[in-house]
């Protein structure tokens, strides 16, 4: 995983990403700021089930990113199935966004993941999320069977990308 020294934002500010316990208190505030935007989005609160156990080391991981002592972001990953990896909760606070802070949080959970021996990576997104989508396309991520209790609804998006072939690892 990536250090603080090596994770910047596009204007320089260096960014501390840290692991914390999913029902950490930092991490409760971070999980609430997603939740938010999603009712802000979608009119309601993601309905998926988490179990703050599925994001403890070494069979998952939560992360929140720091700038300047602020907490900037968050997101975290879970077994979905044997050597598959689900990415969760990636969120970035509004003073943060465009600097480049989302794409260091999914290089840092797909590289922990790949760690953790899985081969693959699996989210669940949303059609009123088009910021989210188009980073996911641009990291290499395609359309994946659905799954949970999104599978099937109009505007779910469910998407995929293998970890063996990364080359910036």
């Amino acid at each position: 995983m990536r250090t603080s020294a090596e994770a910047r934002l596009a204007d320089g500010r260096p960014v501390t990403l840290r692991a914390v316990a999913y029902d950490d208190p930092l991490a409760r505030e971070m999980v609430a700021r997603v939740q938010q935007e999603y009712v802000t989005r979608y009119g309601g609160p993601d309905e998926a089930v988490v179990d703050p156990a599925e994001f403890t080391p070494p069979a998952g991981l939560f992360l929140v990113a720091e700038v300047d002592g602020v907490p900037a972001g968050c997101g975290g990953w879970r077994v979905h199935e044997p050597g598959v990896a689900e990415v969760k909760r990636v969120y970035v606070a509004p003073g943060f966004r465009r600097q480049g802070l989302a794409q260091l949080l999914m290089a840092a959970l797909e590289e922990s993941a790949a760690a953790a021996g899985a081969r693959s990576v699996v989210l669940n997104s949303g059609s009123r999320q088009p910021e989210a989508l188009a980073l996911y396309a641009t990291l290499g991520y395609t359309s994946a069977p659905g799954y949970g209790v999104y599978a099937g609804l109009p505007g779910a998006v469910f998407l995929g990308k293998g970890l063996d072939d990364e080359e910036e690892r």
